[in-house]
């Protein structure tokens, strides 16, 4: 099957919960146009609405369009009432459907505010947690909270219809809860949780253990980088003396300490010094622990910056209905067939760009033939 099938067969599962009166447009087609117009550079419903007329002939060799093609007001509104779970639950399945995930691989979940989906000063009620295979350059899913606290109970919720097994779940502190710890667990997964003031006991403990344990294993990396020197050093402990052996963290096997020393050359800049601690059910040397931390910074390089800067996502403004969760997955889905076309060494914003303009280059990102 290929991938233009299985977007068309996935999505086309949604309910559609329009009346039969006046309904001119296939929900499928309205959803395909949305992808299609975004991949090409589309950040507006007026956009994907006038991307699409210039290319009705085009999209008439894959789509029904039996009135055309939709208007603004419609794709609006049309996104705005997609069930927004139902939408979600259909980006898993066709993640999973295109991913060949290995095995031991660094799943990196993390949470997003849209800003622009505010509304009258208020703050914003958008706010994804996604999980992002670092590998393969996908995200492989996402859920919606009502505010940066309550990623607590999302991560459970996204972990729970991911597909983690024999991989490895990084989370910043605001994750490090025995709960998740325990979940990843459960679902045949390991987990590295970042430890911070929020855990002040464990924090306590995990300081205790570096300040005077002498059995620990160590490596140091130096990075050179835009005038910039950084050297990571990550010690690693696994016979702990003052975490308790009966402690409720599921599976606990290694803690890691990471230090940063960040210098800059010919600036006036003062050195940077940092460190930061993290508690793993693996039993990895210093090297891996430290290759598998610093991979779970591609959550933020990769997906939460490739969304801002050429995405525009937190310059939308979409906020009617489900508007704003709908198309964070729309630009989601555009994302992984963009980071995994590899024909062309563009930049996102200029794949976006080659796209609207070349048909041959969109059929390549959609691996359709026509």
């Amino acid at each position: 099957m290929k991938p233009s099938d299985n977007l068309k067969d996935i999505f086309g599962q949604i309910q559609d919960h329009r009346s039969h009166i006046n309904k001119l447009h296939n929900l499928v087609d309205i959803l395909l146009i949305g992808i299609i117009a975004v991949i090409s550079g589309a950040e507006t419903w007026e956009q994907m609405a006038g991307f699409a007329k210039s290319k009705e002939p085009f999209l008439k060799k894959f789509l029904e369009l039996p009135n055309g093609i939709p208007s603004k007001v419609t794709i609006n509104r049309v996104f705005s009432a997609i069930d927004s779970e139902q939408f979600e639950s259909c980006f898993i399945d066709w993640v999973n459907s295109i991913a060949n995930l290995s095995k031991g691989q660094i799943i990196a979940i993390d949470g997003k505010t849209i800003r622009g989906a505010k509304s009258h000063g208020k703050k914003s009620p958008i706010h994804m947690v996604s999980a992002w295979a670092c590998e393969n350059n996908l995200v492989l899913g996402q859920v919606k909270t009502a505010e940066k606290s309550n990623e607590i109970t999302a991560i459970p919720e996204l972990l729970n219809i991911l597909s983690i097994a024999g991989n490895t779940i990084t989370i910043d502190a605001m994750g490090t809860q025995k709960e998740i710890a325990k979940k990843i667990i459960e679902l045949d997964a390991d987990y590295i949780l970042a430890v911070k003031a929020n855990q002040p006991q464990l924090l306590e403990h995990i300081e205790d253990e570096f300040r005077f344990s002498k059995q620990l294993e160590t490596y140091t990396k130096h990075d050179l980088d835009h005038g910039r020197i950084e050297t990571r050093t990550c010690s690693v402990i696994t016979d702990f003396k003052f975490i308790e052996q009966d402690n409720q963290w599921k599976n606990l096997q290694s803690i890691i300490k990471i230090d940063s020393i960040r210098e800059f050359k010919n600036s006036d800049k003062a050195t940077e010094k940092a460190t930061r601690y993290y508690i793993s059910s693996l039993r990895n040397d210093a090297s891996e622990f430290q290759s598998k931390i610093r991979s779970h910074w591609a959550v933020e390089n990769k997906l939460h910056w490739t969304l801002d800067v050429a995405f525009s996502e937190d310059a939308s403004r979409k906020r009617a209905g489900n508007a704003a969760q709908n198309y964070s997955i729309l630009l989601k889905i555009a994302l992984n067939l963009l980071k995994n076309e590899t024909s062309k060494k563009l930049s996102m914003k200029s794949k976006r760009l080659e796209a609207g303009w070349n048909e041959d280059y969109l059929l390549r990102i959609l691996n359709l033939k026509v």
